[in-house]
């Protein structure tokens, strides 16, 4: 897969330079588009994927009793899952996540009961026997499962989306540059991080400024990479939260974090692999996003680089 490590890159402070960005953009874009592509064929992407396509898709009314119970949960599986498909184990004294699973029993065609309920109801179906009705829904039970974290054992594969490079003034810049961009920054330590494997969250405040997280560490490029990430999400999405438009808002945020940190030099190259986690059949809606990633992207460059300029 091809890389996007650069030396630093620069535009002479003049009447075309708004030009001379945008056309550069451009050709990163269309970069980024090939890097998806190759990511996605690549042998590392398809074992992430064969993993991924073990865990069960669950329910919005699920996915919320998990968050409520655990709010970190990022790889949720039963205690036997864990054992037989990923070769790992619940740790001692974990407790369960309760979820609602689905009860599937032979049903009656008429009023839907499974046969015992049937034979209590009211129902006077008496066509077929119990043995020739088809199986669905009939109810729900609580069922126990665990996150990741929970568990211990063999590593399940990654992809490699951590940026690379020398940060230089880079983190200083960006995080005074909060203030123009009016968003507020806390770079929070390892130890009081509180959401999971996120490498940073963007919050959004009634009446308030949007609260970029980020989680501290020592690769300090790829630190620079999220917060511009979550910087993005603060400029682009504030007010739009709705499931179905989640991948998009993705791909423009870690577009926009690819073309900053390329702009300063940073190998963003994982970038690829991130994007094609979320979207990796259609890299091309990226080109449909163009000017809206092309223009944050060069509103944080501005900004940071006026600032890393001046200190």
């Amino acid at each position: 897969m091809a890389t996007s490590s650069s030396t630093r890159e620069t535009f002479d402070d003049s009447d075309t330079r708004h030009d001379e960005m945008h056309s550069t953009i451009e050709t990163w874009i269309q970069d980024l588009v090939e890097e998806v592509d190759s990511a996605v064929s690549s042998e590392q992407f398809k074992q992430w994927l064969d993993v991924q396509s073990r865990f069960h898709d669950y329910s919005h009314r699920n996915t919320l009793l998990i968050k409520l119970q655990c709010p970190h949960a990022t790889r949720v599986a039963g205690y036997r899952t864990w054992q037989n498909e990923f070769d790992r184990h619940v740790s001692e004294g974990e407790k369960a996540i309760w979820i609602w699973a689905p009860i599937i029993a032979k049903q009656c065609p008429e009023c839907g009961n499974s046969p015992s309920y049937h034979e209590r109801s009211d129902c006077e179906y008496n066509d077929t026997e119990p043995d020739d009705w088809n199986k669905g829904l009939v109810g729900f039970r609580p069922a126990p499962v665990f996150d990741i974290s929970q568990t211990e054992g063999e590593p399940l594969p990654e992809l490699e989306t951590e940026a690379n490079g020398n940060a230089g003034k880079l983190i200083p810049a960006l995080l005074k540059a909060s203030s123009a961009l009016e968003v507020a920054v806390e770079v929070v330590s390892p130890r009081k991080w509180s959401h999971g494997s996120a490498k940073g969250v963007c919050r959004y405040r009634l009446e308030k400024q949007p609260l970029v997280e980020v989680r501290d560490r020592e690769n300090e490029a790829d630190l620079a990479v999220t917060l511009v990430h979550e910087y993005a999400h603060a400029l682009l999405h504030s007010g739009i939260d709705t499931e179905d438009e989640r991948s998009k808002r993705e791909l423009e945020a870690e577009a926009v974090a690819y073309i900053v940190g390329r702009y300063f030099g940073l190998d963003t190259s994982g970038s690829a692999f991130y994007l094609a986690a979320w979207e990796g059949d259609e890299p091309e809606t990226i080109l449909d996003r163009l000017e809206r990633i092309s223009s944050t992207a060069q509103e944080i460059v501005d900004v940071a680089e006026e600032i890393a300029e001046t200190n």
